[in-house]
This record gives C-alpha cells, structure tokens and sequence, in this order.
C-alpha cells in the first residue's frame, strides 16, 4: 500500500488553519460552567466530575514507572522527552481538572485547559520524533509547550476583554487527531501502534462528544454525567497510548531492538 507524503499532514494542518482564520474568534459556549451533576460526597462538591480525574494521575503513574527506565532505549530515547512531557501533563490534567471542577469559573478554568494543552504538544512532539528521525533533541518539545501555553494565554486574555477566542487552543487539540495517523502511515509505523493510536483517537472523539452531551447524558443515566464520562474517556485514551509505548520497550529475548515508530509494519 503507498504510503501518504510526510507533507501531508501539513497541507492538512494549515487547512484547518485557514479555515479557522476565515472562521473568526470563536467564543467559549454560554454557560461552560454549568455543569449537570453538582452533586456533593462527603462534602466534596461535584464529586463526579472531581474525582473522575484520578485516572489522569493514575495513568501518568504508570507511564513513568514503566517507561522512564527504559528511557534510553534505542526504541523510545528519541521521542521520550515529547512523551515524557505528555505523561507529566497527565498528573497536571489530574491537579488542574479537579481543582477547577471544585467551583467551576474562568479563573481555575486556567489551570484545567493548560495541562491539557501541554499533554497535546507533548504527544505531538514524542509522535513526530517517532515518524521523522530528526536528531536527538528537547527543542521541540519544549517549542511546542510555549505554543500550548500560548493558546491558553491567547484564550484567557481575550476572554477578559469579552471576546474570547478559542481558535488556537482547538487548533492545539485538533492537530494530533489529524497529524498522528498521516504520520504514522507515511513512517510505515507498526501496525499495532497505528492501531493503539487510532483507539486513543476514537476514545477522545467520543470524550468530546460526551462533554457536549452533559445534560443529556445525566438525565438519561442518573449515576453519571457525560462530563464525568468524558474524563473516564480521556482516560482510557491516554492508557491506550501508554500500553504501545510499554509494548515497544518491553524486552524481547533473542531479537535485537528495533528502531521506534518509523519501522516497516509486517
């Protein structure tokens, strides 16, 4: 099967660029912070959406205990640094989530979609270095942490100015979901990694699909919010990132380790 041009992911970035530019400023939805289950357990208030971010935590604890010593593996050393800042946006997604969800407002709502930001240019950054064989260096992760930051500022500055614009940090959001699986094919990456990567991609769509649907899912469940889903979702999204990347390291007696993410499937 022909594999598509590197520069495809690209063409397909600056696309969704463009049209967000032609789109305009595209504001936070009226009462974000209104949320369907506000529930309280033992005096934690919006206990569901609260607690549901301990798998974030769980999952950046495991990331790290299974991969960081293997670091220096010839398999995983050149993207590390990217996925090890996706990993460490994890444990802030766990902080940063549950600390706004605790009294939902602008302000805390900060410290929610930064994590998340750095936990997209992360696995941006691992995924690249993966795919592309640029040389061993933190440059891009790091580069790409200032633009996720930057989306956030962007957001919350012209938030304060009653105008806020989304554009850069959806950008930030989109890009994995779309550059990821043209990186992987054009690279030739496994097929059990595509596969895992692809997994992730549908479990955060339907994350995203969830957290539309709070109300509804709510009322139609009664136990659960589709927020409190969206973050279970997530979850699992980043989990099934993790298994590959332990599955690429894991030691395998009498075969000599493969390159990364570029390798030939079979």
């Amino acid at each position: 099967m022909k594999r598509p041009p590197h520069g495809l992911a690209g063409l397909a970035l600056s696309a969704i660029a463009i049209a967000m530019l032609a789109h305009g400023p595209i504001p936070q939805l009226a009462h974000y912070h209104e949320f369907a289950d506000t529930r309280s357990l033992l005096g934690l208030p919006n206990a569901g959406d609260v607690l549901s971010n301990a798998g974030f935590a769980l999952v950046a604890a495991w990331g790290f205990a299974v991969l960081a010593p293997r670091s220096r593996d010839p398999r995983l050393a050149r993207s590390w640094p990217g996925y090890a800042l996706f990993l460490a946006a994890l444990a802030l997604t766990a902080a940063g989530s549950a600390w706004y969800h605790l009294a939902p407002d602008d302000a805390r709502l900060v410290w929610d979609r930064l994590p998340i930001a750095l936990a997209c240019a992360g696995l941006l950054a691992g995924v690249y270095a993966d795919t592309h064989e640029p040389p061993r260096s933190r440059a891009l992760p790091l580069a790409l942490a200032i633009a996720g930051a930057a989306s956030v500022l962007w957001w919350s500055i012209t938030d304060a100015r009653g105008a806020g614009d989304l554009r850069p940090y959806l950008f930030l959001q989109a890009a994995p979901l779309v550059a990821i699986p043209l990186w992987q094919a054009g690279a030739g990456a496994r097929r059990a990694e595509r596969l895992a990567f692809a997994a992730a991609i549908a479990l955060y769509a339907a994350a995203k699909a969830f957290e539309l649907a709070d109300r509804a899912v709510f009322d139609a469940l009664g136990f659960a919010s589709g927020h409190t889903l969206k973050h279970l979702l997530a979850t699992a999204a980043s989990a099934a990132i993790v298994a590959s990347l332990a599955a690429r390291v894991r030691p395998r007696p009498g075969k000599a380790a493969p390159r990364g993410g570029v390798q030939a499937s079979g």
